[in-house]
């Protein structure tokens, strides 16, 4: 079995909406020509950050989550983070069993109050 990751990203926010889907098109993209298989993905859009950062108050928060050999994904994923100046920050964590567990169940949770949401809206 494949190791786990979960890797958070804040994007400048001087970007537009559609610049920042694209620099997260681009993450994802380098992830998979990697050999990373991509589990869940979640756009936080724009948030307040907890100080400033190169002189500003907010950023795109994006999380993806993925599986994958970490040996040969990480290096290249951070080098790729590191060398695109949209990116204000990125952290990367490997997750655990217990961390992967909770994080399919709070998956499965949004996932139902979408449904729930959606079935409420078309009653």
């Amino acid at each position: 079995m494949e190791k786990r990751y979960e890797t958070v990203f804040i994007l400048t926010p001087v970007l537009s909406d559609d610049q920042a889907k694209e620099a997260a098109k681009k993450f994802k993209k380098t992830l998979t020509d990697l050999g990373g298989k991509l589990v869940n993905e979640e756009n936080w859009g724009l948030r307040k950050l907890a100080y400033p950062i190169q002189k500003k108050t907010t950023g795109f928060y994006h999380l993806v989550e993925f599986a994958g050999d970490g040996q040969k994904i990480l290096p290249e994923l951070e080098l790729t983070y590191k060398r695109d100046e949209r990116v204000l920050r990125f952290l990367t964590v490997a997750l655990d069993k217990h961390a992967a567990a909770y994080s399919d169940k709070r998956r499965g949770k949004v996932a139902e109050a979408k449904a729930k949401k959606k079935e409420a809206s078309n009653a």
